[in-house]
């Protein structure tokens, strides 16, 4: 074979071809992240090539001839593109596809790149289009929240902590206690974007080039907001896919919580929700189930990405200058970004169509003595006694009461407070059933924050407000990016056809 035209992996350096074993195994799995890759390693191709004729070092002609190759093959679908594992990984293989249609100029591709570059702003490029995806999928699920909880306000329920009754509160205070951390998700997001959108292009190999690269010219025509400044730094960054995959993953245990509660919430047992048959399975042997599968999938999918973490960790957990935490991340990390937006929205959807049993969800709320905690304050309030032995007083009648089965009352209370203090309460009946009311319960938390439908209702509107920023700072990025793109082509397209 010439010199010109050798085996992609080979060069002048080895004297043979890759094993089978080798194609196999690595050369498999990473030409099999190249659909995946592909548009975004055609933009840093094109927009390297651009740069190099920019700058002169590039021959105009064969500047030309390379551009409309890069050209020709960015119209290829990803999918339909040939990746072969037996031309290496995925550059090697577009390589190999340019060697074919502009052999006298592909060379010139290479002037002052190596092989990572391509694949690591592709990686990019994939990871922050996707970040915006997620971003957008979360949105839809806070609204559907938010929905359901302006559409609940005074739908008085329990609240469980350990799954046992605890206090009365509101649908809508409950639901808001995921879309609290669902704003810090948004942050989270974004900061991951911001970190993301920086240019590791015309780094050189590891400690820069003589060439004249323009990274700001490249940085600018590859729509990232700023350089990844550290030559060195730029062309690994183990810490990125850590960073994106615990954003993901804090997302995702967030909405996890949610779903384990409805899943319980939707059990005959408790029978305070059910979700609709179109997110719903039926079981193939018992004809009389109907299972709950989208929450199931949600947690599945929590669980799951828990683990892509660790593994991000794991293979960035290595000497510097390696290749581990970039082979599996290419993939592993927008893939993983893609099925967190799927679940989402799953969730959102699953959200949407909720069926609330308002009438359940009222009379737990009136049992399991819930309202013991204002009995207690009423106490303190009233009786002049301190909060610790109120909370006494309470639990000893409490024990009692459940021991016959019935009602907290007077008469209850004050044989509790005589072997506590040695003195009745002599509470009227009416001061213990108002303290004891749940609807009484949730208007009286009027603080902020609190379970009041004048409470909530701020709430409410904050969150509006941050999730319309967020839509909005998502909408001027995703504009500000097609731009760039475009921008990219037309000049490449320009650049073709001048002399």
């Amino acid at each position: 074979m010439s010199k010109q035209g050798g085996h992609l992996g080979l060069g002048d350096r080895l004297k043979e071809g890759p094993a089978p074993e080798l194609i196999a195994s690595a050369f498999a799995l990473e030409a099999g992240d190249g659909p995946l890759l592909f548009h975004g390693m055609s933009l840093a191709d094109l927009a390297h090539t651009v740069m190099l004729i920019e700058v002169g070092i590039i021959p105009p002609q064969a500047g030309a001839d390379l551009l409309a190759a890069l050209l020709a093959m960015h119209a290829i679908a990803p999918a339909d593109f040939p990746f072969d594992p037996a031309h290496g990984d995925a550059y090697t293989n577009r390589e190999h596809y340019l060697r074919e249609q502009a052999p006298a100029a592909v060379g010139w591709l290479k002037a002052g790149r190596p092989r990572r570059e391509a694949s690591t702003i592709a990686y990019l490029l994939a990871v922050r289009q996707r970040l915006l995806t997620l971003t957008g999928a979360l949105a839809r699920l806070m609204q559907a929240i938010l929905n359901l909880a302006e559409a609940n306000l005074t739908t008085v329920t329990p609240d469980y902590t350990y799954l046992q009754p605890a206090q009365p509160t509101t649908l809508a205070h409950y639901l808001l206690t995921f879309v609290q951390p669902m704003t810090r998700d948004l942050v989270r997001l974004r900061g991951a974007f911001e970190r993301t959108n920086c240019s590791p292009a015309g780094s050189g190999s590891v400690n820069g080039s003589r060439l004249p690269l323009d990274r700001t010219r490249l940085a600018e025509l590859l729509g990232f907001e700023g350089l990844a400044l550290h030559t060195r730094d730029a062309m690994w960054q183990p810490d990125g896919p850590i960073e994106v995959m615990a954003a993901v993953v804090a997302l995702l245990v967030n909405a996890d919580r949610l779903a384990e509660d409805l899943q319980i919430w939707a059990s005959v047992e408790f029978g305070m929700v059910e979700l609709s048959d179109r997110h719903s399975r039926i079981s193939v042997i018992m004809p009389q189930k109907k299972n709950p599968y989208s929450l199931a999938f949600v947690r599945g999918v929590a669980r799951e990405m828990m683990g892509r973490l660790v593994s991000a960790a794991a293979v960035g957990a290595t000497p510097s200058g390696q290749v581990d935490n970039r082979i599996f991340a290419y993939g592993g990390v927008p893939r993983a970004l893609d099925q967190a937006a799927l679940t989402v929205d799953l969730l959102a959807g699953t959200i949407a169509g909720l069926s609330v049993k308002r009438e359940v969800m009222a009379h737990r709320a009136a049992q399991g003595y819930s309202g013991a905690t204002d009995l207690t304050d009423v106490i303190m309030l009233e009786a002049g006694v301190d909060s610790g032995t109120a909370h006494r007083i309470v639990g000893r009648a409490v024990r009692a009461a459940l021991q016959i089965d019935k009602p907290l009352d007077a008469a209850l209370l004050d044989t509790a407070a005589k072997a506590i203090t040695g003195q009745p309460l002599h509470l009227s009946e009416d001061k213990i059933t108002e303290a004891m009311d749940p609807l009484a319960i949730v208007k009286a938390r009027a603080g902020p924050g609190g379970a009041a439908p004048e409470s909530v209702r701020t709430m409410i509107t904050q969150f509006r407000t941050s999730l319309a920023d967020a839509e909005s700072w998502r909408s001027e990025i995703e504009i500000k990016l097609a731009v760039a793109e475009d921008g990219l082509l037309e000049t490449a397209q320009k650049l073709t056809h001048s002399e």
